[in-house]
């Protein structure tokens, strides 16, 4: 699975925000903690439902959605 197969965006899902394909956590909830100063390592145990690859797929998302506004 591509990185970017692992975002998906559904109008009924958290108002269609990013979130990570499977889970209710969103791509600005994953960035917001990194932002923090959290590890990967602190996003993983909070929430265990995402891999450490779904992190960077919300980054790797985060990183093409600035680069789209620019």
């Amino acid at each position: 699975m591509e990185l970017k197969d692992r975002v998906i965006s559904d109008p009924e899902i958290l108002l269609g925000k990013p979130v990570i394909k499977g889970t209710r956590i969103s791509v600005e909830l994953i960035v917001d903690r990194l932002a923090d100063g959290w590890t990967f390592e602190q996003v993983l145990e909070s929430y265990p439902h995402i891999t450490r690859e779904d992190i960077l797929a919300a980054l790797a998302f985060a990183a093409e959605k600035l680069r789209e506004d620019l």
